[in-house]
């Protein structure tokens, strides 16, 4: 870990006691919207029966936040270059805080969920510029070991989220899973105000016409995959696809003609950019696909308790902790292309492992083929966002970020719908689970498609160094 904070000569990025307290703040951000989203799944029928409402109305709680991330991320992203990405990060979390304090005071279902709108955005504020940053944080030397210390995080997040919401429901109300995340989020903010990088924003306009393209888009996408995940009725959801469609239409043509469009399309002709976004939305269909699809397979099917489930997901992220770090460091030496390839391999050996599973099959039948997903998961996450971020020019990795955080929301989704629709047409859920394998052989023919490209840019990168040297 120390590595990470020491200082040669030539580096970019900040300075190694800077470094540490930009990561310290970035590490408390990402860790509050993590355990708050794992903690309120978990509190849903908590909500559901203090506000005294209905369990589908209850779901809105999950769901408005969802929406109105997705549909700011882009939005955000671009924004960030015109006022710049400390102010915005600084503006998000404070926003985030501010709207947890208000869930927590809220007395009915309206006033809840208008707060947690306010927490989406906040959300889509950090996550948008979050991988940006710690390409500004950190030399390019460590990028890879960064951002696999970023996956730690998250992956820290996943697993005690549960327990934390478990702990606070069997000694205190709903309301305080919303206060919990409070002080951390005030510290986050000192601390992001005092060390995040200092940068002038660009000077030109805003492509407003994109923006509200752009939240319509994504809002209407996420609303039509989360009817087909449940169950809502045909017409509606194929009315907010239609509408997704054309929109998303429309966004495209006003991005080819903006003079400063939302999100600069040329970012896609640079094919390790466009491969490693692909391979990263495939990925995420699987492991949102899996979450859900094992949730039905332990409970109904194997007649697991919600606390056992909880106990047979933990492998998950438990492997991504332990798994990411290593191959974002080994991504900072070998060809990071390889080692995400290597990764998928091992994630869809374990989503064939998991789609085996019989109705009698014993705890660890069930942990080693989980572990075995976050295993490869883990080897998959860090080298490819490595790929993506430094694929494009510094000045472009904001809207590279938002892309990023754009295709992981979109593409959990999407596996979550594929759950929906597989229960719906009362097919055994392990063809879900299927077809998270197969959409994880997509994104390894896609990231095998850039291993000569990787390879290509690992020598002019390794050319300029030691021309910098000389």
């Amino acid at each position: 870990m120390s590595r990470l904070f020491a200082t040669r000569e030539g580096d970019d990025g900040l300075p190694g006691p800077e470094r540490r307290l930009a990561v310290m703040a970035l590490i408390c951000g990402t860790t509050m919207a993590v355990v708050d989203a794992t903690m309120i799944n978990l509190a849903l029928p908590s909500i559901a029966a203090g506000l005294e409402v209905a369990s589908s109305s209850a779901v809105w709680v999950t769901n408005i936040f969802q929406v109105v991330c997705a549909a700011f991320l882009l939005v955000f992203s671009a924004l960030s270059e015109i006022i710049g990405r400390r102010r915005l990060y600084v503006a998000g979390l404070s926003l985030f805080v501010v709207a947890a304090a208000g869930s927590a005071l809220s007395r009915d279902l309206d006033m809840l969920l208008g707060f947690r709108a306010l927490q989406g955005m906040g959300a889509a504020a950090t996550l948008s510029i979050g991988p940006s940053l710690y390409r500004s944080i950190f030399p390019s030397r460590l990028l890879g070991s960064a951002l696999g210390l970023s996956s730690l995080v998250v992956a820290t997040g996943y697993t005690a989220g549960p327990a934390i919401g478990g702990l606070v429901l069997s000694v205190a109300d709903w309301p305080w899973l919303f206060a919990l995340p409070v002080p951390i989020g005030v510290v986050a903010v000192v601390l992001a105000w005092r060390a995040l990088p200092r940068e002038a924003g660009r000077r030109g306009g805003f492509d407003w016409p994109g923006a509200c393209g752009a939240m319509l888009m994504l809002g209407a996408l996420f609303l039509a995959l989360d009817g087909v995940g449940h169950r809502t009725p045909a017409w509606q959801t194929l009315g907010w696809l239609a509408l997704s469609l054309v929109v998303g239409g429309g966004f495209l043509w006003r991005q080819h003609r903006a003079p400063f469009p939302l999100l600069p399309l040329t970012l896609f002709r640079q094919p390790r950019f466009s491969l490693a976004v692909a391979s990263q939305g495939l990925a995420f269909v699987g492991q949102g696909l899996a979450f859900v699809a094992l949730s039905f397979l332990y409970q109904q099917g194997m007649g697991f308790s919600p606390l056992e489930t909880a106990f047979l997901f933990t492998p998950w992220p438990l492997m991504i902790m332990l798994a990411g770090p290593l191959a974002g460091r080994l991504a900072d030496r070998l060809n990071p292309s390889l080692i995400a390839c290597l990764g998928l391999v091992v994630l869809i050996a374990g989503m064939l492992a998991l789609g085996g599973l019989g109705t009698q099959a014993g705890i660890l039948d069930c942990l080693w083929r989980t572990a075995l997903c976050g295993l490869g998961f883990g080897l998959f996450q860090p080298p490819n966002n490595r790929e993506l971020m430094t694929s494009v020019p510094a000045e472009r990795s904001a809207n590279a970020s938002g892309v990023m955080s754009t295709t992981r929301t979109v593409g959990q989704a999407m596996g979550v719908a594929m759950v929906g629709a597989c229960l719906s047409a009362g097919a055994p859920v392990q063809w879900a689970l299927w077809g998270g394998a197969a959409a994880g052989a997509l994104a390894l023919l896609t990231s095998l498609a850039r291993v000569s490209r990787a390879e290509d840019a690992m020598r002019a990168r390794r050319r300029g160094a030691s021309e910098s040297v000389q």
